[in-house]
């Protein structure tokens, strides 16, 4: 039997909203395996999470940059708020965000770079901050977008210096139509993304592995009914219709008017602009997700309880 840590309850918890033993029955039938006992809680209905939610444990900031047709985003981590906020960092990021604009958004080539005015690689560079700071830091992730004919968008929320903050987008839009229009409707896209965290552009881009878990899990609630095998099915349609609606850019209802879907104010757009207007992919890096760090204090706290 997999040994479950105070940790991973933890984590399963925050994630899932479910109660601490169910959390441990959960990971303890599943192995120990986090998004296979989501799952369990969900068929089980203990959990209401469509899926899991990246946990912020790390601090630092996100960087993007958008020039015209290329935009890039970054993810530089420190261990402390207190360093994301020396200027020495914050110079950093916004530098490593420039150079990625140049690399495509490459994280290895963006690492290989040369760091302006150091003769030095920028992994170097991080690796000389790292010893005068004296705390551990780490350029995690970048990304890019280009596009042929059209602009690339950048929006930062909880901004803490010019285009740094805690999560940045970037948003490609292809279009012939008039630049400085596309720029406005971009902006509002971009700060659609960040409040409404799409997965994918459509349904098309909407990962598999996601989709079948996401089937299975619906299937099961649904024969929680008892009704026929015909109608389960068509119960699965209709809530897999409701889960590209939460996830999928383009179903998504438009933050900034709270009526449209996404998809219909791209066509109102392309009226206007007397071009078409087409989203030709996005990044969304909120700060720290995704990344886990110990949880001592919780461990101590829940010991007990959890017996090992």
């Amino acid at each position: 039997m997999a040994q479950i840590s105070a940790a991973l309850v933890k984590e399963l918890r925050e994630s899932s909203g479910a109660g601490m033993m169910d959390c441990k029955k959960a990971l303890t039938e599943t192995g120990g395996d986090l998004d296979a006992a989501v799952d369990w809680l969900r068929k089980k209905g203990l959990a209401a999470a469509a899926k899991k939610a990246g946990r912020v444990a790390a601090e630092g900031l996100v960087g993007v940059t958008a020039e015209g047709t290329r935009g890039a985003v970054v993810e530089v981590n420190s261990e402390t708020d207190f360093v994301a906020r020396n200027e020495s960092f914050q110079g950093f990021v916004k530098s490593c965000a420039e150079i990625a604009l140049g690399s495509g958004g490459d994280l290895e080539q963006t690492k290989a770079a040369g760091f302006p005015g150091s003769g030095h690689s920028v992994a170097d560079e991080l690796t000389n901050m790292i010893a005068k700071i004296g705390e551990n830091m780490n350029l995690r992730r970048t990304a890019g977008i280009a596009v042929d004919q059209g602009v690339v968008c950048s929006y930062i929320h909880n901004q803490t210096a010019p285009g740094l903050g805690k999560i940045g987008v970037l948003v490609g839009l292809e279009s012939a139509g008039d630049a400085e229009k596309l720029k406005v409707l971009g902006r509002q896209l971009a700060m659609h993304v960040a409040a409404a965290q799409p997965l994918a552009v459509d349904r098309d881009g909407v990962d598999a592995s996601a989709l079948e878990r996401e089937r299975d899990v619906l299937s099961e609630q649904a024969r929680a009914s008892g009704k026929p095998e015909e109608i389960i099915e068509k119960m699965v349609q209709g809530r897999l219709r409701k889960f590209y609606e939460e996830v999928c850019l383009l179903e998504q209802v438009f933050v900034i008017d709270g009526e449209n879907k996404v998809s219909k104010v791209l066509e109102a757009a392309a009226k206007d602009l007397g071009a078409e207007v087409k989203i030709a992919g996005f990044h969304r890096f909120q700060l720290g997700e995704g990344v886990e760090r110990e949880e001592t204090d919780f461990a101590a706290e829940v010991a007990a309880t959890l017996g090992g």
